[in-house]
């Protein structure tokens, strides 16, 4: 059970989430707009946040921006379309998660409770100690991120990725292990959501997101930590 916050501006699609998450046991406060849901998410910061994309006045994207920067709370996008541009800008908005409308009720249930767990696991694990690389420094056991030594803020899924790929400097991780590792499912469709996870990533702990020092791209396989 967590406390989600559903921002959707259809009134029978809000209707209709609210009530099958509430059969779900969670806890549901509605939006139909995204300064609404902003408002809320100030007054009572949610355990997750379901956001539509296509929403008047500020879209999904934008009010995932906003979220964004006033928390790292886990956020699963509905878009009404699978395009790739649309799912790749959601993640690159922020969004841990997407869900392409109409949804099942207990799927959507599903991908709560997973991001939830992962988000959990994150803040519950950690057991190392710091490590630095370079001009990071990575503290497992405080679940913290500097680079120069100024904190990095980093959503769950970040950290969990950055967490994966630096576990073993060197390795190459495909991106069914990542998807795997990170989101707990396999499905190498959704092999964007990694590469969208990536870039967001290194915009955060890279000098020149362009030219990566901490999170190689390897050619045909996936990914590696630490210079080659």
């Amino acid at each position: 059970m967590a406390a989600v916050l559903v921002v959707e501006d259809d009134a029978a699609v809000r209707e209709g989430l609210e009530l099958a998450l509430r059969r779900q046991q969670h806890t549901v406060r509605t939006a139909a707009s995204g300064e609404d849901g902003v408002a809320l998410l100030r007054e009572q910061p949610p355990e997750i946040v379901v956001l539509d994309l296509m929403l008047p006045g500020m879209d999904g994207f934008e009010t995932c921006r906003r979220i964004r920067g006033l928390s790292q709370v886990p956020i699963i996008m509905l878009t009404a379309r699978s395009d790739d541009f649309d799912v790749v800008a959601g993640l690159e908005a922020g969004a841990d998660d997407y869900v392409v409308k109409p949804v099942e009720p207990r799927v959507l249930d599903a991908r709560i409770r997973a991001v939830l767990r992962r988000a959990v696991a994150e803040h519950g694990a950690g057991d190392h100690g710091a490590e630095r690389h370079g001009d990071l420094e990575i503290d497992r056991a405080g679940m913290q991120v500097r680079r120069h030594g100024e904190p990095v803020a980093l959503t769950p899924t970040e950290l969990k990725l950055l967490l994966e790929l630096s576990r073993h400097p060197g390795q190459v991780h495909s991106r069914r292990q990542l998807l795997t590792a990170v989101w707990g499912h396999d499905y190498l469709g959704d092999s964007r959501l990694v590469d969208a996870c990536v870039q967001r990533l290194r915009a955060k702990i890279e000098d020149v997101p362009a030219r990566p020092g901490h999170v190689q791209t390897v050619r045909g396989f996936g990914y590696r930590f630490g210079r080659s």
